[in-house]
């Protein structure tokens, strides 16, 4: 096998609801496995291609929100509009991102919150299609054949599946050579360019790929909770993104997912003080930039290989 470490991930994911009795846990474990979608995207964009987005909750919101509208509104099968969702994102990302990508440092942060904003505001606006602040209810679950996703531990499975099956493709990808001219761009975009790489080419590629795999978690999120609102899709979730990505560690797509796993389930591990959501994850960031500017995840397989030397 080309990566064994995925098939012992896969093993180990899929043999936990053995050893989880309670559904509150494997509804906190199906989250995270929708953040580490989201966050696997936006680090191909970030620490691969090297461009800063705050604007990913905005792709989330449209792909849940495109999902329940053409199956609960318009009647549209549930498979069918995830991929359409998929590629009608795609094609909003590729319009935005073509001149957004031309800025460079806070200009294109300021640029993808700017999305974001617009994107919350319309949800809350166009309240006859969205439903407005009350949220939009109603929206059916997946089902294949006579099968239903219709517990914690049914979906469990499928939002699992496919987000390692997204990890999969991601590190593949990274492996090529699209990869690799990523990482040439993503390390000095001048030298990258000089070399013959269509630098705004792959921006705006990358760029659309993130953007379609958090419209895919937007859609799977949007038929998991069966009920959305535009307080999902906030600028607010876009920094968790982002925060998830810096602890994991940027350039690092098993950091994504330990970052996304354990900023996840954390707020369900400081349950007592979740008024206080914002200062722990403003402390984590502190802490992690000051002390592990690399990321958790990349600290940690240090710590790890220097002990392993130490004892041989």
């Amino acid at each position: 096998m080309k990566n064994p470490r995925i098939f012992v991930f896969a093993m180990v994911v899929f043999t936990l609801p053995l050893a989880l009795g309670n559904n509150y846990y494997l509804m906190a474990l199906n989250i995270a496995a929708l953040n580490v979608m989201i966050v696997i995207g936006l680090n191909l964009l970030m620490g691969y291609a090297g461009q800063i987005s705050l604007g990913h909750a905005a792709f989330f919101g449209i792909g849940a929100y495109l999902s329940a509208i053409l199956t609960t509104t318009c009647g549209f099968a549930a498979w069918p509009t995830i991929f359409l969702a998929m590629a009608i994102t795609s094609a909003i990302a590729y319009l935005i991102g073509i001149p957004t990508l031309k800025l460079e440092g806070h200009y294109l942060v300021m640029a993808t919150l700017g999305f974001n904003v617009i994107v919350y505001i319309i949800m809350i606006q166009l309240s006859a299609i969205t439903g407005g602040p009350s949220g939009f209810a109603g929206i059916p679950r997946l089902r294949i054949g006579g099968f239903v996703f219709d517990s914690d531990r049914k979906i469990y499975y499928l939002l699992w599946a496919v987000s390692i099956g997204v990890l999969a493709l991601s590190l593949n990808l990274i492996q090529s050579r699209v990869g690799r001219a990523m990482a040439a761009l993503s390390h000095n975009e001048i030298a990258a360019r000089c070399t013959g790489i269509d630098t705004e080419t792959f921006k705006v590629k990358i760029f659309v790929l993130s953007a379609a795999i958090a419209s895919l978690a937007g859609s799977l999120y949007a038929h998991y909770i069966t009920f959305i609102s535009p307080g999902s899709f906030s600028i607010f979730f876009s920094l968790q993104a982002v925060t998830m990505v810096l602890v994991g560690g940027m350039g690092s797509l098993w950091g994504s997912v330990f970052g996304a796993i354990l900023l996840s389930l954390l707020p369900e591990i400081l349950h007592g003080v979740k008024e206080y959501n914002v200062l722990v994850y403003g402390f984590i960031l502190m802490t992690v930039l000051m002390f592990f500017p690399k990321g958790l995840f990349p600290a940690m397989r240090s710590f790890g290989a220097a002990a392993i030397r130490k004892k041989t």
